[in-house]
């Protein structure tokens, strides 16, 4: 004979793992996030510290190897140290062989514009998502980076960058499609991987 108060009991605790399983999971993504943004405020702060450092020290011949060695070490490190994939993405490559965005991260930049476009501040934006690709899941987080005055020497019109950085820069990077911004202008973004099978290495 068919008992509902045991079908309804079924009922209430089936719905109420659920429940819980989708708190805990909402939790995870959060925790995910919180760690995402600081390390990508450690990428943004060392590499801008490294770059202002240079500038100052040899000028800006000398901090285009900032950019172009340190800050994919920095990446590097960073990446170690979380068990993560972090790095730089741009539509505007100086080295198509890095920084190039797959079509996850190229969607990304382009809501990042058209938030922009509305008003929003790229200082406020991140995009966050759990991506499914080839039945490995990962956390995915992207941060904007807007261009700044000190980008401008390097970054900027023919006639804010100096003749002897624009032979370093025809020298360094023949290809180069990194030039032409202006100040606000979106560079690119810190692109952060992490596999949703493998827990945070660190408590942030």
């Amino acid at each position: 004979m068919f008992n509902s108060n045991n079908f309804l009991m079924h009922q209430i605790v089936f719905v109420s793992l659920m429940l819980l399983a989708s708190a805990v999971f909402a939790n995870e993504l959060d925790l995910r996030e919180q760690a995402a943004d600081q390390v990508s405020e450690q990428f943004i702060k060392q590499l801008g510290g490294h770059l202002k450092t240079e500038m100052k020290a040899n000028g800006p011949v000398q901090a285009i190897n900032v950019c172009k060695d340190i800050a994919p070490e920095i990446a590097n490190q960073l990446s170690i140290e979380n068990g993560w994939s972090v790095s730089r993405v741009t539509t505007k490559t100086r080295n198509s062989l890095l920084g190039t965005p797959d079509v996850w991260e190229r969607k990304a930049l382009a809501e990042f514009e058209a938030q922009a476009a509305k008003g929003e501040q790229y200082a406020s934006m991140n995009k966050t998502a759990v991506v499914d690709e080839d039945g490995t899941f990962y956390f995915r987080y992207m941060k904007p980076l807007a261009i700044k005055p000190v980008c401008l020497t390097c970054h900027g019109g023919d006639e804010e960058i100096p003749a002897e950085v624009k032979a370093e820069l025809e020298k360094v990077y023949p290809f180069d499609q990194a030039k032409g911004y202006k100040q606000g202008e979106l560079r690119g973004a810190v692109s952060i991987k992490q596999p949703m099978d493998i827990p945070l290495y660190k408590k942030f």
